[in-house]
């Protein structure tokens, strides 16, 4: 790293502090712990005096006229029809992934979703190949858009990743806890559109803001993935784009699977087989912000991008579990504290004393056999005289309660309990240590069979508990059929 960029990340970067790194679920350290950078050697920065931004270029046209119906080669950007977006979980890593197309002529990607991801980064090292690339520009709307402060040369040959007067983006590996410089640009992106029951054409938007990331950061991602999608709370992430680009709102819906789950973009309905609408009824409950970025470069003073939302107790089997509250509120100038959703986290990490009044709590509610412990997980017991209902195990219900009693999230045994060997289950939730960044992680095993509405706009989040109520799973949207 040369002078100039120390000298930059000293000035004009802040990395948060976390005291005290925190055992990871599949035996790595948590992405609480304090990020590695990393600066690609062939790039250096300069900080530049604010310029009055450019105006938008208009987008190119893919279709020979307005009412054209264009081929799945040339897909059409229309609106405001909702989108949708398969995502299968990877059972090595336990990730989730997105699949995607990209680029001119269309290439077919996958990407692992990041919840809390501020934009959508790829490896531009191995092979990318695209007529419509496309950098982002120093002093353009787009580079503010990006909210980057500073803009970067490249003393090798222009290539994608790699240009002269490109603004800056750092994009980051949340699992290995890993960030680098990186090149922002523009470039064609293709999803489905949806009626809300089927896959429809597909429309595009053709100037899609995104990250060249080097090939190094794609360690530790599922096997076939090229990069990750992010959904956070910020003008570049996936969600606020496809809504600039198809005038729809800011809202998207999330419903995880074991197998291949679903998401929306743009609102509902959400139909999953046998045609139940999961989009009503929804509990609701603010989007909280962290005033502090949990990102792993930021701004300083940047609030963070991820989904906070305001758990004020817990209870099983509807008594309240006896905890510190203060840990279930934010810091207002650490930022440490709160409860967030991950899908970073294979399952839901609980603060040390907070695992211990659960685990506490569940085990007084039923009287279980307990056996040795099997990693990742600390309470284990003989599940052979358990009997299975139509939401899972029969074991106590563990209930996330918001701003009144009224307003939970209920997880049930198919959401609370993992099998691990014959006979063997243990309690999903992880302990996080005792000074981790976030009180209350809910992972992403707490998260399948539930559907999530994001509404950016009003900043609040729908939430369903189990679909297996309904009869129905997030595994049930129809991809096999089109409209």
């Amino acid at each position: 790293m040369n002078s100039t960029c120390q000298d930059i990340i000293d000035a004009r970067w802040h990395i948060p502090p976390h005291a005290i790194p925190i055992p990871h679920p599949c035996g790595r350290q948590q992405a609480h712990e304090r990020s590695r950078f990393q600066f690609s050697p062939i790039h250096s920065f300069t900080h530049p005096s604010p310029p009055p931004p450019a105006p938008w270029l208009p987008p190119p046209c893919y279709c020979s006229s307005a009412s054209a119906l264009c081929s799945s080669s040339s897909p059409q950007r229309r609106g405001p029809r909702p989108l949708v977006l398969p995502i299968a979980k990877d059972a090595a890593s336990l990730q989730y992934v997105a699949r995607l197309t990209q680029r001119t002529p269309l290439v077919p990607l996958q990407a692992v979703v990041h919840l809390g991801g501020g934009f959508f980064w790829v490896d531009c090292e191995r092979g990318y190949a695209s007529s419509t690339y496309r950098p982002v520009r120093c002093r353009t709307a787009q580079c503010a858009a990006a909210q980057t402060k500073s803009c970067s040369s490249c003393n090798l040959a222009p290539r994608p990743g790699c240009n002269t007067n490109s603004c800056s983006f750092f994009p980051g590996n949340p699992f290995i806890q890993t960030s680098t410089s990186g090149e922002p640009a523009e470039d064609v992106l293709s999803v489905s559109s949806t009626d809300g029951s089927n896959p429809g054409a597909a429309a595009a938007v053709p100037d899609l803001i995104f990250g060249c990331g080097p090939s190094f950061l794609l360690e530790g991602l599922a096997r076939e993935a090229t990069g990750i999608a992010g959904l956070g709370r910020n003008r570049v992430s996936l969600p606020s784009q496809l809504a600039k680009a198809f005038s729809f709102r800011r809202r998207f819906a999330l419903c995880l699977s074991s197998a291949v789950g679903v998401a929306f973009f743009g609102g509902g309905p959400y139909r999953l087989l046998p045609g139940i609408d999961v989009s009503k009824p929804l509990l609701y409950t603010p989007l909280l912000v962290n005033p502090v970025s949990t990102a792993g470069v930021s701004f300083k003073g940047e609030p963070s991008v991820e989904y906070f939302i305001g758990v004020t107790s817990v209870k099983i089997n509807g008594k309240p579990v006896a905890l510190n509250r203060t840990l279930l509120a934010i810091d207002k100038k650490t930022g440490l504290g709160g409860t967030k959703i991950s899908t970073v986290n294979p399952y839901t990490v609980l603060e040390s004393s907070i695992y211990r009044a659960v685990v506490a709590a569940f085990a007084k509610e039923r009287t279980l056999q307990r056996v040795p412990p099997v990693k990742p997980f600390g309470f284990c017991f003989n599940s052979t005289g358990v009997w299975s209902t139509r939401v899972g195990p029969a074991v106590p219900q563990i209930d996330l309660v918001m701003q009144s009693d009224l307003v939970f999230w209920r997880i049930f045994g198919a959401n609370s309990m993992v099998v691990v060997n014959e006979g063997v289950s243990c309690l999903a939730f992880v302990d996080g240590g005792t000074n981790p960044r976030t009180s209350i992680v809910v992972g992403g095993y707490q998260l399948e069979d539930n559907l999530l509405e994001f509404d950016l706009a009003a900043s609040r989040l729908g939430f369903s508990s189990s679909l297996l109520f309904r009869q129905t799973t997030c595994a049930n949207f129809n991809f096999t059929s089109t409209r």
